[in-house]
């Protein structure tokens, strides 16, 4: 199976292996080192591998039950690429007899080697597709939508928590004539004020 596709296609498979829910393909680039190009995104898409979605000129990407399987059989029989060290043929072994392991007990890989999907690590990737980089104003409107459908009580609970502790910031949008309905539904309360923008810290 894995000769169909190429090391891009196999990358962007595990990375969203990895993390459950949608992908920006920015963040596919930026934090994984994975450049998917647009063969191998329509060849993933046509195998049913990969469901991608185009929002804004922008590529989100999440891994099906189908890719899921294909990751499962592909990590059973994976092989250190040739001039290997020592280590990383040990590893690959590893990694091997794991996934065997898993298939043989009718365990999915995901829940094996676990998913780091929890809403902040979720809120984090979205706003760095959305900023481009720490600490940029992202506005709440924006932000939200890309969340998985993320309840917006829950979402405002980690918001709250990363701002008390400086790990991100909220702010108004002074134009308040330019506020859209968008903005107004997105907004979360703060000492009674409306809050509209988002700022993270570096992690």
């Amino acid at each position: 199976m894995a000769d169909r596709f190429g090391s891009a296609e196999q990358a962007t498979l595990f990375v969203l292996l990895l993390h459950k829910g949608e992908m920006p393909n920015s963040i596919l680039r930026k934090e994984h080192g994975v450049d998917l190009p647009k063969a191998g995104r329509e060849k993933l898409n046509n195998a049913g591998l990969v469901e991608t979605r185009e929002q804004s000129k922008r590529y989100f990407h999440r891994i099906t039950p189908a890719g899921e399987e294909w990751c499962e059989r592909d990590l059973a029989e994976i092989e250190a690429p040739p001039r290997s060290s020592a280590l990383a043929k040990i590893g690959f072994e590893l990694l091997r007899r794991c996934a065997r392991y898993a298939r043989q007990n009718k365990i999915p890989i995901a829940d094996l080697i676990g998913t780091p999907g929890d809403l902040e690590d979720l809120i984090r990737r979205v706003y760095l597709a959305l900023s481009g980089r720490p600490q940029d104003w992202v506005r709440l409107a924006k932000l939200r939508p890309e969340l998985n459908g993320a309840p917006k009580d829950e979402v405002d609970q980690v918001l709250l928590a990363m701002a008390r502790t400086g790990r991100a910031h909220l702010a108004p949008d002074s134009d308040r004539r330019g506020l859209t309905d968008a903005d107004r539904s997105a907004a979360i309360r703060v000492a009674g004020e409306d809050n509209h923008f988002l700022a993270i810290e570096a992690s």
